[in-house]
């Protein structure tokens, strides 16, 4: 038994290297050509500045890669073993299914483990880096506005002696796109917010302060006096006095920031009376679900490459990353709907885990049975 455990611990292991080493390369890639390459041809960067880049890169994509990688070792690996009737020369020897793949769940708990560190501490941390040295090298550009994507900005005063926080998903010059706003009081203490699928901002002529103003919103569009809902179609605009914001504002996109980091700034919102800021949720809720993927894609991995009973290379690779794209589609769908609280996004992202892992329990007791 253990010649047999080894004789698959070692297939699976030369697989995941070789899958995850591909999977790396090509996200790599694909930051390279939409970050780097032109700044490398127009001689804004260094060779040294590239390869410092694609180091702190790494653990960025091993977020995405190291999961992949199981996945398809799995697949191809146990196709393999299918096909080449090891199987059926392991259960006619009277050995179960279950015994033989021990070794293999216990390895993907493992990388599960390797990947709650790279999720939750080392990613963050080496993509804050990688953003600082492109800006400290070429992108020393002002911003426009107050706000930054993925953030929360805080203590933007408005009227009747309420205190706003701005969250804006996504920014396109003075576009913005999914913005949530709580509304205070001065003791901290919460009115009521209000959400819009997109905005934008615009400076007046002294550019003291800018106009933002909310399309297509939802929630309650009246604040007291701050916000004042002008026409029927959900528009609402606030005016904000560049002047009065604090300057002390956030660095970090929530996207960038460390579970003990998150953590903090959740504790810092409900301080201020914010009880329920759901992008911070979601991201808290993705990173630590993301980091089980490791075992659900394991015990989906190992039935379905023993039912492909296929040696190809190409079919495990296409198999694997329709399943990668199912299960992230819910990750996806999650921070989506991140500006709306009511819906309870942070829980969607914990579906394909335990969808996962209820579909490959099934698939295993009935390959272990034979079926």
């Amino acid at each position: 038994m253990k010649t047999l455990h080894w004789y698959l611990t070692r297939q699976v292991m030369a697989s995941l290297f070789m899958t995850v080493s591909v999977f790396t390369f090509v996200l790599l890639l694909g930051n390279v050509l939409k970050e780097i390459i032109e700044l490398l041809i127009s001689r804004q960067a260094t060779l040294w500045m590239v390869f410092q880049a694609l180091g702190l890169l790494i653990p960025y994509v091993l977020v995405f890669a190291l999961p992949m990688g199981l996945l398809t070792a799995t697949l191809l690996v146990f196709g393999r073993f299918s096909a080449d009737q090891e199987l059926t020369a392991v259960r006619a020897s009277g050995v179960s299914l279950i015994a033989v793949i021990t070794p293999i769940l216990l390895l993907s708990v493992a990388c599960s483990a390797l990947s709650a560190w790279i999720n939750l501490d080392l990613a963050p941390r080496c993509r804050v880096a990688y953003k600082n040295l492109l800006y400290q090298t070429i992108f020393q550009q002002p911003s426009l506005g107050p706000f930054r994507e993925n953030q929360f900005v805080t203590d933007i005063p408005g009227g009747s002696n309420l205190v706003y926080a701005v969250y804006v998903g996504k920014i396109d010059g003075r576009q913005l796109k999914n913005i949530l706003i709580f509304a205070t009081d001065r003791q901290n203490k919460t009115e009521t917010y209000v959400g819009a699928d997109r905005g934008m901002f615009l400076f007046d002529t002294n550019g003291s302060r800018f106009v933002l103003t909310l399309y297509n919103t939802h929630g309650t569009a009246q604040l007291s006096d701050g916000l004042q809902p002008m026409g029927e179609q959900g528009q609402v605009e606030i005016p904000i006095d560049i002047r009065a914001i604090s300057k002390n504002q956030p660095e970090l996109r929530i996207t960038d920031m460390t579970l003990f980091q998150l953590l903090e700034k959740n504790r810092e919102l409900a301080a201020r009376g914010i009880t329920d800021p759901t992008p911070i949720l979601v991201q808290i809720h993705s990173k630590v679900a993301y980091s089980f993927a490791c075992i659900g894609f394991t015990m989906v991995g190992i039935p379905l490459g023993i039912r492909a009973h296929r040696k190809e290379t190409s079919v495990g690779i296409f198999v694997a990353l329709g399943l990668v794209l199912a299960y992230y589609s819910f990750i996806i769908l999650g921070q989506a709907l991140q500006t709306h609280p009511n819906l309870a996004p942070y829980l969607i992202v914990w579906i394909p885990n335990f969808a996962f892992q209820a579909i490959g329990a099934v698939l295993l007791w009935r390959a272990n049975r034979g079926v």
